[in-house]
């Protein structure tokens, strides 16, 4: 431990002007980090900081990056258990610094056993109120707006959350640009309908009303991960919604068959290689009822459909559905933007889309953003 005998232990939940980020339940003894993204920032006027930090898994441990006046200071495993981390340290106490602790990974929904928790902090000065951003941007998605493959290199092909990146992401780029804060609603492999291996289950907008529903366990439930959403609490601006790349994908992978009612899931290919147009049509009815819950749920945002990181087959089903729902509704605060796609060049690890992908996809939003916002 520390020789700083200034040093003084705060309990979250006692310790002032504490922002936290992502979607959670409202309990800071201790608080439960979901979602990418999710975490805690402080403005710090002392030397050295240390937190309190909890963690659990059986396949796929969490990590955490550390952002120091805006830049990314260092990364790290959290391995199981309960013990404290030091930050900083070292610095000079008479100045004011901006320190967020983000989670790098998404929730993972096979892990029964998947927690992360920040019981309290360490501080050998005062922390100062952190203002609210202008701005409130909530992206949902899948595994491109979980980060997965922004990190490490080309070759790596192990599906680990080692691979996983919060801030190499577009959404905390886009988030930057634009002086919003945000969150993040994603899970790897999954779409609108179903995931990219057939299975129903894997479709983001039956969980979407719940903190974080996509957990599985005893534990999670205790914790009120499956509790209801209070969305008067935060209220964004923008969605961003990009999803389809896993619906996609169904077309082209095998039939899943559920293991509980042996029913068999699959989005089919005709004979010429096109999309069928009964399983099409399911998509898209899909798309345009998530259209009608997101609307419910974030009264006065804009909502951007934003797809084409990898690909864009199901680019006219979007723009149908988003159509169709317009028509609909008369709800004018809805639109289409395609994302620039993926090259050779920009690949990340896992045949994703690395960084600079990422980082051209944030550029292009944040700029289409800017504009939509001026109306």
């Amino acid at each position: 431990m520390s020789h700083n005998k200034r040093l003084k232990t705060y309990p979250l939940a006692k310790a002032k002007h504490v922002k936290v980020h992502g979607r959670t339940t409202p309990i800071l003894t201790p608080l439960t980090l979901f979602w990418t993204g999710s975490g805690i920032e402080l403005n710090m006027k002392g030397s050295e900081l240390w937190i309190e930090i909890e963690a659990d898994y059986q396949i796929y441990e969490s990590w955490i990056s550390i952002v120091v006046n805006g830049v990314p200071m260092s990364r790290l495993m959290v391995t199981a258990g309960r013990h404290w981390i030091c930050l900083l340290r070292g610095l000079n106490s008479d100045t004011v610094k901006n320190v967020r602790i983000v989670k790098d990974v998404q929730p993972m929904s096979s892990d029964s056993r998947c927690l992360l928790q920040i019981h309290a902090l360490k501080v050998d000065g005062e922390l100062l109120p952190v203002p609210d951003k202008p701005l409130k941007i909530e992206f949902i998605g899948d595994s491109i707006t979980s980060g997965e493959g922004t990190i490490g290199a080309k070759e790596e092909t192990d599906w680990v959350p080692m691979l996983f990146t919060a801030l190499r992401n577009y959404t905390a780029i886009t988030a930057e640009a634009l002086n919003a804060d945000y969150r993040v609603f994603s899970q790897s492999g999954w779409g609108v309908l179903t995931s990219w291996d057939n299975n129903p289950h894997g479709n983001i907008p039956a969980y979407y009303e719940q903190i974080c529903g996509v957990l599985t366990g005893e534990r999670n439930e205790a914790l009120g991960a499956f509790a209801d959403h209070d969305f008067t609490s935060w209220q964004p601006d923008v969605v961003v919604v990009n999803l389809a790349t896993n619906d996609g994908g169904a077309f082209y992978s095998p039939a899943w068959t559920d293991p509980v009612s042996g029913k068999v899931y699959k989005q089919r290919l005709n004979e010429d290689g096109t999309f069928n147009e009964e399983d099409l049509q399911a998509f898209e009815n899909a798309t345009e009822h998530f259209l009608v819950k997101l609307r419910s749920c974030n009264p006065t945002a804009h909502i951007v459909w934003a797809y084409g990181m990898l690909g864009t087959p199901m680019m006219p089903a979007v723009y149908r559905a988003v159509d169709a729902y317009k028509k609909r509704t008369k709800d004018r605060k809805v639109s289409v933007f395609q994302l620039p796609n993926t090259t050779e060049e920009t690949i990340g690890s896992r045949s994703h889309p690395g960084l600079s992908a990422h980082t051209k996809a944030a550029e292009e939003l944040a700029g289409y953003l800017q504009e939509i916002l001026k109306n």
